[in-house]
């Protein structure tokens, strides 16, 4: 059966806690960044949270999408390495659950991969990554026959800090390129656009159908402060841009012409995810027949509904009929 969505990211079962509002910088992070980590330091910071209410679920930013995608009613698989061990287990097998399809090798005694989310009152989050087994993923473990079937590959800019990661990227883009099969990349966070501009803008000139980015990230890749004029400049190479404004909305770009989107008002949780449905949203929509004021009307409110709770995960799935509505209510805009 065809897919909507083929993603490759990283496997990591997200570790979710709420801490006081000093606790990032007691145990020595920078508040709501993400680190990478050692399995020693991981250790650490899971043994700080020993008497904290824990909340356990497979994770990843391409992941949380996929996973997402699946909860609309898509069909979507996903590449990713897990370690030979119980939570690589529990990864592969939740992700089947919903319904996303997960064929990719485990690593023989190898360890999966953990992201420690400490979530202060503010519903702030600050990423703890242990990356484990995850950066062992490789071009062999793409899968040439799903990508073909596919209407989207989705690649997570999170790959391109490993070598072998960036190669299993670029190969799931050459096949996508390969199979006439679009290509929707995220640059993932600003840090990585100081690592690999060069890269990313090469991607965006070349192969990249669709760019998702937060205003952050839009402003260090283009230079710009202005929102609409980041997008803009993304936008006369790549030829859709979703462009995300926290609690403001988002810009899309499609065929030249500027789509805004309105916020979705909420109490916010945890801002875990919130991207990633966002993301969700947008490519269930173009690929099921939504036009993009309609996908992006979704994913907005998907994106404040996953904010509105604790973890990345939808507890709150949409109905059928609740997409149906939010689409019918979208009117298309005027420019």
């Amino acid at each position: 059966m065809a897919l909507d969505v083929y993603a490759v990211g990283n496997a990591l079962v997200d570790i979710q806690a709420k801490v006081p509002d000093e606790m990032p910088a007691s145990l020595g992070f920078a508040k709501g960044v993400m680190t990478l980590v050692d399995d020693a330091k991981q250790q650490e910071v899971l043994d700080a949270l020993s008497h904290a209410d824990l909340n356990q679920c497979p994770g990843g930013s391409a992941a949380n999408t996929v996973m997402g995608v699946a909860d609309f009613g898509g069909r979507a698989a996903y590449a990713a390495k897990v370690g030979g061990d119980s939570l690589g287990e529990f990864y592969a097998d939740d992700l089947r659950k919903l319904g996303v399809e997960y064929a990719t090798a485990p690593l023989a005694g190898g360890q999966t991969g953990t992201s420690v989310i400490l979530i202060t009152p503010d519903g702030e989050r600050t990423m703890l990554t242990n990356l484990a087994a995850s950066v062992t993923l490789g071009p062999g473990d793409v899968d040439e026959q799903a990508i073909a079937k596919s209407k989207y590959v989705y690649v997570e800019g999170y790959l391109f800090s490993g070598d072998d990661t960036r190669a299993a990227a670029l190969r799931t883009i050459e096949l996508a390129k390969k199979h006439s099969v679009r290509v929707a990349f995220t640059v993932s966070d600003p840090f990585l656009i100081a690592n690999f501009r060069d890269d990313f803008w090469e991607l965006v000139k070349g192969p990249v159908d669709l760019l998702f980015c937060n205003h952050e990230e839009a402003q260090s890749l283009t230079g710009e402060d202005d929102a609409i004029a980041a997008a803009a400049k993304i936008h006369e190479y790549a030829d859709n841009v979703a462009l995300t404004l926290g609690g403001d909305g988002s810009i899309l770009m499609h065929e030249g012409k500027t789509i805004p989107v309105e916020g979705v008002a909420t109490d916010v949780q945890d801002t875990t995810g919130a991207g990633d449905m966002y993301a969700a949203g947008i490519l269930y929509g173009i690929t099921n027949g939504l036009t993009w004021a309609q996908a992006g009307r979704l994913a907005s409110h998907a994106a404040a509904r996953v904010v509105g709770q604790l973890g990345a995960r939808l507890k709150d799935r949409f109905t059928p009929q609740q997409v149906a509505d939010l689409a019918k209510a979208q009117t298309e805009p005027a420019s």
